[in-house]
């Protein structure tokens, strides 16, 4: 019997899901950092404007934030692809969770929060820690 190491595929979903919040937030932040920053600018005093160095470093490091994220977000799609190649593998092997339900895989159900195998008896057992394959 082997552990099942396509649980990724369950994780990867969920972690695109939290990157795509986090993207969406960060959106959010971005577009009020520029406003503020525009406001700023509007209403400063120009007997004594902002340092234009320091914004410019707030902005740049803004910018490295968000493309951090970007990155994140691509290198989940990738690791949540790689995983749909495992789960594949697992059709017509048999398994056995935690419970003692046996049966052999017929198909596999993706969502958002988990992987189903979809046995020839029926059941359902959701691919997770302790799911053993043979």
């Amino acid at each position: 019997m082997t552990n099942v190491t396509a649980v990724g595929a369950a994780q990867g979903t969920q972690a695109g899901t939290s990157a795509a919040a986090a993207q969406d937030q960060l959106t959010l932040d971005y577009d009020a950092f520029l406003q503020l920053m525009m406001t700023q600018m509007q209403n400063q005093d120009p007997t004594s404007p902002m340092d234009a160095n320091e914004q410019m470093a707030q902005l740049a490091s803004f910018s490295q934030v968000e493309q951090a994220i970007k990155t994140n977000a691509k290198l989940e799609t990738l690791l949540t692809n790689m995983s749909f190649g495992q789960v594949d593998d697992l059709i017509g092997r048999t398994v056995t969770d935690p419970s003692g339900t046996t049966g052999v895989v017929e198909k596999v159900e993706v969502y958002s929060d988990g992987t189903v195998l979809g046995l020839d008896n029926g059941k359902g057992i959701l691919l997770g820690p302790g799911v053993t394959i043979s």
